[in-house]
């Protein structure tokens, strides 16, 4: 099972957690001396993020444009900020390690991630957009409970976010702990304080432009080493690979499937969690209330998708890049051979490719950028998390619809700087913690909790209060417990003998449950209530599609 491990660890990548990389140890990772260059870069975007922030402040004056920019995001823009959110440099650093290790194996690790974008374009994009208004818990409880509804809905969320916001606070203080030199607090501390500042005084304004900036960013420094690189090889990717081939260890099998789909059950899990967990992600769904119509969110995925597409492909190639310069350049690697050890422990090859086809000048850029994606997400993260707090359960919950939108902006804000907080502890907590299992966790619960009583709260007419709540708590429950009892905190966290539950991922099993439970007990619910939620399809319907009645963008 240590391929799932490894696997695991590259996802903590991918999600933000760059503490581990393609099975590395937080242990191995050694702080470095200071990075002058990296950290003055650093200090001029953060500048010129807190410029925009101050900026989108003057134009955010209703709840409307503190949650959703007023719904006056172009398609275009949208689709760049949502290939910010997912672009994280975890996926850089993470994903072209496993492509440097394993070369197909990780080829076929970035593609299941990429494989639910078009499940969102085609199944969620415009009905979100027509019947949600600033949160996932606006769609799902349209027409069934508001209560019990929204305050599941908002607890989902809230779940997702909390995990999610661990495994990013845990991977920067790792990331600029090895990358800028300063200690873990300290860059913990620093990504919290930033962090609350973008969300509490500039809102998804100043968090869609942060992310925006961080995509081109993130885009233009990859596509600028990939060009450096391919030049040593004639910008010919067949010799590339060639080379490739006769610098890794493995020779020819790195061109083949390998240990990673060793296991079926655990690959299908996985791509089960990765393709429904990211529909289910509250940050990803927030965003598509930020476009003025149901055709601008469908152009949102589109673009996003092109974005993501091409940063994945610029990965794969950078990694089989790495296996040639890095790979067999003695001052990167000890020994000068594939299966050694990177130099500094931190199984990192695309940093150090970077120095090697750029200079000290380019690994100072790159390392400004990896912090600066992981502002973007925490930012994106915390303002989900802060919506599901003071909209649905302080705003529609308790206050049942009555508070003003002054009240709610100061709950908004109170609840982002109390997120903040919760962050930074969670992440000073978590230092030394093996954080993969949480990956794992969070996709799971956004799968098992999120998705099934969103799609279906929009596709299936007989969905009832009863069993939207007891199918999601099952999908919540189910998708913890298994991932505790797996090997990944059973054995590795708890240190018992062996784990109670035999694979690593928990969608394939903790879906369906979901589904089943969700059907079962909306079948079975004959209550007048439920009859009412049933008989209020055909109004959901028509406006999931034709957007007649949604929500209109507000003018600045």
């Amino acid at each position: 099972m240590n391929h799932l491990v490894k696997s695991l660890t590259a996802l903590a990548l991918l999600a933000g957690g760059a503490a581990f990389a393609a099975g590395g140890d937080v242990g191995q990772m050694q702080k470095q001396p200071l990075n002058l260059t990296a950290i003055g870069m650093f200090l001029i975007f953060v500048l010129f993020t807190l410029g925009i922030t101050y900026w989108a402040a003057q134009r955010t004056k209703s709840t409307a444009d503190f949650y959703t920019a007023g719904g006056g995001i172009t398609g275009f823009q949208n689709g760049l900020a949502i290939a910010g959110d997912y672009m994280s440099a975890a996926t850089l650093l993470g994903l072209s390690s496993m492509v440097f290790l394993r070369g197909f194996d990780g080829f076929v690790y970035t593609i299941s991630f990429f494989i639910g974008w078009p499940v969102i374009l085609f199944l969620l994009a415009e009905r979100l957009r027509n019947l949600g208004r600033f949160t996932f818990a606006d769609i799902a409880s349209y027409r069934l409970d508001q209560n019990r509804i929204r305050t599941f809905a908002a607890f989902g969320s809230l779940t997702v976010v909390c995990f999610y916001l661990i495994v990013q606070m845990v991977g920067a203080g790792q990331l600029i702990k090895l990358l800028f030199g300063l200690d873990y607090p300290i860059a913990v501390v620093v990504v919290g304080v930033l962090m609350v500042v973008y969300v509490t005084f500039g809102g998804m304004i100043a968090t869609t432009w942060v992310q925006i900036i961080k995509a081109v960013l993130l885009l233009s420094g990859g596509l600028m080493m990939l060009g450096l690189a391919m030049s040593q090889f004639g910008f010919n990717i067949e010799t590339l690979a060639t080379q490739a081939v006769a610098a890794h260890k493995s020779g020819a099998a790195i061109m083949r499937p390998g240990s990673l789909l060793a296991d079926p059950v655990t690959a299908v899990s996985l791509s089960l969690g990765l393709v429904f967990g990211t529909a289910g992600l509250p940050h990803i769904m927030m965003r598509f209330f930020t476009v003025p119509n149901a055709k601008e969110a469908r152009k949102s995925v589109f673009v996003a998708s092109g974005f993501i597409g091409l940063f994945f492909l610029v990965v794969c190639l950078l990694g089989l890049s790495a296996i040639v310069i890095v790979g067999q350049d003695p001052q990167f690697f000890e020994g000068g051979v594939i299966g050694g050890n990177l130099i500094g422990g931190n199984n990192m090859p695309v940093m150090h490719l970077a120095k090697a086809v750029g200079g000290n000048l380019f690994f100072g850029f790159l390392s400004a950028v990896a912090f600066a994606t992981i502002l973007a997400v925490v930012s994106g993260l915390a303002l989900a998390g802060a919506s599901a707090i003071a909209h649905d359960i302080y705003a529609q919950v308790i206050r049942k619809g009555t508070a003003t939108q002054a009240e709610e902006m100061r709950v908004t804000k109170m609840a982002s700087i109390g997120l903040g907080i919760v962050a930074v502890v969670l992440g000073i907590m978590f230092e030394k913690q093996n954080i993969a299992f949480l990956v794992g966790l969070t996709f799971g619960i956004a799968a098992s909790a999120n998705f099934p009583v969103l799609v279906l709260s929009i596709y299936w007419k007989g969905l009832t209060s009863r069993g939207a709540l007891i199918g999601g708590i099952v999908g919540l429950v189910s998708a913890v417990a298994f991932v505790v009892l797996s090997k990944a905190v059973w054995v590795v966290v708890l240190g018992n003998p062996a784990p109670l539950f035999p694979y690593e991922q928990p969608a394939l099993f903790s879906m369906p449950l979901a589904f089943f439970f969700t059907w079962l007990f909306s079948v079975t619910d004959k209550s007048r209530l439920a009859a009412g939620e049933i008989a209020g399809f055909r109004d959901q319907y028509v406006r999931g599609q034709t957007g007649i009645g949604a929500a209109a963008a507000s003018a600045h």
